[in-house]
């Protein structure tokens, strides 16, 4: 494989535009609500935001669905509730048996 390494300059979204992307969507979206106590504490937070990120958050390249396909959930299947995650700062409704 002829696969050659091309360097960005830092801080240029323009030539990264996907890290760019991520790295802002995890700043305004998870870093800003919270204040980081240690780095056990960040990869916590992160961590439970990427578990959010890739199984509940629309996204639009995606035609508003996730990364990991949710399952149709059927009336049959419960009354919806709501999930706290990470701590409270994200939830998602889902239908669960009472």
């Amino acid at each position: 494989m002829d696969i050659e390494e091309v360097l960005t300059a830092p801080r240029s979204p323009w030539q990264s535009p996907y890290v760019e992307r991520v790295i802002g969507s995890i700043r305004r979206e998870c870093l800003d609500n919270v204040v980081v106590l240690h780095e056990r504490h960040l990869r916590r937070i992160l961590a439970a935001y990427f578990d959010h990120y890739h199984r509940w958050r629309c996204h639009q390249g995606l035609d508003m669905d996730c990364p990991e396909p949710r399952p149709i959930q059927s009336p049959e299947q419960g009354g919806v509730v709501e999930v706290a995650e990470a701590g409270g700062m994200y939830r998602h409704y889902e239908r669960r048996a009472a």
